[in-house]
């Protein structure tokens, strides 16, 4: 792979880029040239942290001749009009999960992209994780046999983090389905091969006061006939990073005696303002933001419980590694631990500007994941189960 630079700008200096200063910082393929965020707060700590450019438009940041490629963590509803922003003015898109509010959407976004002849990448999703990866692999290698079932179930507190009134919105992107679901469909996606055949869901909506769905369940069927089932609550009770040893998400670790912390600052709050103005005040450039990036105790990021069942073996990742339960033995195939976190997302954005590589996690793989997220919708909707039309494999790219 080449080792050259690239020049990357920012549209969005906020909650979602914050979790990747650490990979920019620690990564020397990338140099972060320059960012725009309507928040001046933002613009002022990104221009002394980066010694960067920094922008009120998305417009003015794809003009810079020294961007070749844009990452755009904006809220939902503005990444299909950046990515095309970006397109017309010939860069390179790396765009945050969810990949857009709609398939058509999604279509705009790949054409646009195609015609100027630029790669699509979307991530972070957690499908890039090593342990994930790793699984795939081991999956892949058929030493256990043929995939027959994965089970993923994650509990957290989403639904009681500050947000914006958009945020519990499902029209404009919000709740669990659109900000959640696209973690542990690319991972069953990922670990399955990628087609999946039918979709059957339950969604819930538990909170008058948070309007917006805050768990889900659902049974997928995959093409090659492998089925998973994949949970998720953000209502902020059971927290499942207990089953992984108290690291979250991030792979930093958690204290567990902080239960609770979330929702009483969201009711300490008192209405929809104020509670944007704690999220405001957490977020980049905020009076109240904690960057992470030194942390010294890392492990790799996880979403939850992930079970893999093979004929012959379990296969579990871990924020560490991979534990095999095999017919005979418990085994545990252990990974470094990250140098530098996110590095997966990094080396297909490289692989791609500098290498054309075709990137895994291309707009048509993360279109048939919104797909799912949207059938997960439609099925609870209808209460009836829905058959895919738009999935590709693994590596697969459609005309």
């Amino acid at each position: 792979m080449s080792q050259a630079k690239v020049g990357l700008g920012i549209a969005g200096i906020g909650r979602a880029f914050s979790f990747m200063i650490p990979t920019f910082r620690g990564d020397p393929r990338i140099e972060v040239m320059a960012g725009a965020d309507p928040r001046p707060e933002a613009r002022a700590r990104f221009a002394s942290d980066f010694g960067a450019r920094a922008y009120e438009s998305v417009e003015e940041l794809c003009a810079n001749p020294a961007v070749d490629a844009i990452y755009i963590a904006s809220p939902h509803q503005f990444h299909a009009p950046q990515v095309e922003i970006a397109a017309a003015h010939g860069k390179h898109v790396l765009v945050e999960k969810p990949m857009a509010l709609s398939l058509e959407e999604c279509r705009r976004m790949i054409a646009a992209t195609r015609k100027a002849g630029t790669h699509l990448i979307v991530g972070h999703s957690h499908s890039f994780d090593a342990p994930i990866m790793k699984t795939r692999a081991l999956v892949a290698s058929g030493a256990y046999g043929d995939l027959r079932m994965i089970t993923a179930m994650n509990f957290t507190d989403f639904l009681y983090r500050p947000r914006r009134p958009e945020e519990l919105d499902s029209a404009q992107g919000g709740g669990a389905v659109y900000n959640q679901a696209p973690h542990q469909v690319e991972m069953l996606r990922l670990i399955g091969g990628g087609r999946v055949k039918s979709v059957r869901a339950m969604t819930g909506m538990w909170d008058a006061a948070r309007p917006t769905e805050g768990a889900y369940t659902a049974f997928l069927t995959f093409e090659n006939g492998c089925a998973a089932t994949m949970t998720y609550s953000g209502y902020g009770h059971f927290d499942s990073d207990e089953f992984s040893n108290w690291i979250a998400e991030s792979g930093l670790p958690k204290d567990p005696a902080k239960y609770g912390a979330s929702r009483a600052a969201i009711l300490q709050s008192g209405d929809s303002a104020r509670e944007t103005a704690l999220k405001n005040a957490r977020n980049y450039g905020g009076a109240d933001y904690a960057d992470t990036s030194s942390a010294s105790t890392r492990q790799h990021q996880q979403f939850g419980l992930v079970i893999a069942s093979c004929e012959r073996a379990d296969l579990r990742p871990f924020p560490d590694g991979v534990r095999i339960y095999g017919d005979l033995a418990e085994t545990f195939d252990a990974l470094p631990p990250p140098g530098v976190p996110r590095s997966e997302v990094m080396d297909e954005l490289v692989g791609a500007v500098c290498d054309n590589v075709a990137p895994l996690h291309s707009g048509e793989w993360s279109m048939a994941t919104m797909e799912v997220c949207l059938a997960l919708l439609e099925s609870s909707r209808k209460n009836c189960e829905i058959m895919l039309q738009h999935q590709v494999g693994i590596g697969e790219v459609h005309g």
